[in-house]
């Protein structure tokens, strides 16, 4: 008697529906973090329709981040509570209503408060995609899962700005929030449909330590709101120093706590690990460059380049178009070249791409930052995929959910660090190279003359008042180029330290090219 092949017809729609049930976890990943970029591009029209003050306007992007950077470390204990599916369901359910608040709101409190909601779910999606892809895939299909998660990662802050501006022109600012409906319920439906199902054990979170919590949420959002003051009022003003200082404590308070506990919130005996600490220090400084990267373009292009979000969002697309093409050779790569040594050509590379936009000046245009994009978008692809490998590859199925936690926190606080100091180069800077520049200007240096395009003055000319006036544009945005170079070769230096972690593990760590 022949039987049928039973195997392969009870796994392949096993295969199909454990895929759809990613992607639906993809889905959510990418709109929690893409709803900070696209909401940044639109924030004057938000405030002009909700007539909100301009120094409370900042508030709208740190709460999310505020709460997202919390919900991040804890997803890890969630996941286990939850299970993938159920926390899934959960986060993605409350970040659906929350968008719909955002919405809705008719003035600032409002907005703030759903802004909070809507962070801390979406912190909660983030690291939820990079766990399952191992828990899911545990051996074939796994490089192509963490490749599009990663993927996804990485291209929804380059292309927010385009999607951000096309929404706000065509639609208004409220379809900011209410874009996330259509993708949601059908991520939803699919998850609940798809996810495996799993015991839930949710009597885990009775033996939570509430202070301890309390502690990691006070630190996290002090730290967050110390690296938006410091640039501003100075590193050691009084109320920074409180901040970072509060920070600091409750932080070394919320450590000390968790080591001594048998039940932590966040498993940070994972960093005893050499190959995971290695890869979250990776992570860390990834952070730091991919997001100051999203974050210098755009401010060179709007302030010298006076270009709107669309035409902003359509020259970044470029990276994201790297981005894509480049994925496929990382995964096909990884099964000749080893994690360290993939990552350590990845954040040279990186190095490069940075460093190449440190000599721009006043007259770069879009086509000028071709090259540039290119190479930091093949690199991206380099420093992202080989280091969760290396960080998330090898960890237990017990351990993987605070471990993605873990990892994806270091990037995002890597990311609020490097803007920080990328706005304190910029703040710090660009009034000096200002005042320099109008000195040579008032001395007729034929070299500050065509750096700042100004046309040139004879020997014999009286600069008036007026004159200056008129000039004065041309020289902030010079100064302000100056500046930003500045702070891209910080990047490309603080990315050359990622190169050598990586060649650390390259070098020291015995490892095989990935088999998935």
């Amino acid at each position: 008697m022949v039987h049928p092949p039973s195997a392969v017809a009870t796994d392949e729609p096993r295969v199909v529906t454990r895929w759809i049930g990613f992607l639906a976890l993809c889905v959510g990943m990418f709109m929690a973090i893409l709803d900070i970029q696209i909401v940044a591009t639109s924030l004057p029209a938000m405030q002009a329709a909700l007539k909100i003050q301009p120094d409370e306007m900042s508030w709208l992007q740190t709460s999310y981040l505020i709460a997202e950077v919390i919900a991040i470390p804890l997803s890890g204990l969630l996941t286990r509570a939850m299970s993938i599916r159920g926390l899934f369901l959960a986060s993605a359910t409350t970040f659906l209503i929350a968008s719909i608040g955002c919405g809705l709101s008719t003035g600032f409190a409002s907005l703030v408060v759903w802004r909070v909601v809507q962070g801390f779910a979406g912190g909660a999606l983030i690291p939820l995609v990079f766990s399952a892809a191992f828990l899911m895939f545990p051996t074939r299909g796994q490089g192509l899962a963490t490749t599009l998660a990663g993927m996804l990662a990485v291209l929804a802050p380059t292309v927010g700005p385009l999607i951000g501006g096309w929404i706000t022109t065509t639609w208004g600012w409220p379809w900011l929030f209410f874009v996330n409906v259509g993708p949601g319920v059908l991520a939803l439906a699919a998850g609940a449909l798809c996810l495996p199902r799993a015991t839930s054990l949710t009597q885990r979170l009775r033996w939570v330590d509430g202070f301890a919590l309390a502690m990691l949420a006070v630190a996290l959002a002090t730290l967050e709101i110390g690296l938006k003051e410091a640039p501003k009022h100075g590193w050691l003003a009084p109320a920074t120093a409180a901040l970072m200082g509060g920070a600091l404590c409750t932080g070394c308070v919320f450590v000390w706590l968790s080591l001594r506990s048998s039940t932590p919130v966040v498993d940070l005996r994972l960093l005893a690990d050499r190959p995971f600490r290695l890869g979250c220090a990776m992570s860390f400084i990834l952070g730091m460059g991919l997001y100051g990267n999203v974050y210098l373009m755009p401010v060179f292009l709007a302030y010298v380049g006076q270009l709107d979000a669309l035409e902003i969002g359509q020259i970044m697309l470029v990276t994201g178009a790297a981005q894509l093409l480049s994925a496929p050779v990382v995964v096909a790569l990884e099964r000749f070249v080893s994690a360290g040594r993939l990552s350590l050509f990845g954040f040279l590379l990186f190095a490069v791409g940075l460093a190449m936009s440190g000599w721009d000046n006043p007259r770069t245009e879009g086509d000028d930052m071709f090259w540039p994009q290119i190479v930091r978008g093949v690199a991206i692809m380099f420093c992202l995929l080989p280091p969760t490998r290396v960080a998330l590859g090898h960890l237990s199925a017990e351990h993987l959910p605070d471990g993605s936690a873990l990892f994806n926190l270091m990037r995002n606080l890597g990311g609020a660090i490097g803007l920080a100091l990328i706005d304190t180069v910029i703040f710090g800077r660009a009034p000096g190279y200002g005042d320099a520049l109008g000195k040579r200007l008032l001395a007729l240096d034929p070299a500050a003359f065509a750096w700042t395009g100004l046309p040139l003055q004879e020997a014999d000319t009286i600069i008036t008042t007026e004159m200056r006036e008129m000039a004065r544009p041309a020289v902030e945005r010079a100064a302000l180029t100056l500046a930003v170079n500045d702070a891209w070769i910080m990047l490309a230096c603080i990315t050359l330290v990622g190169a050598a972690l990586a060649a650390l593990f390259a070098f020291r760590t015995r490892q095989k090219p990935s088999s998935a």
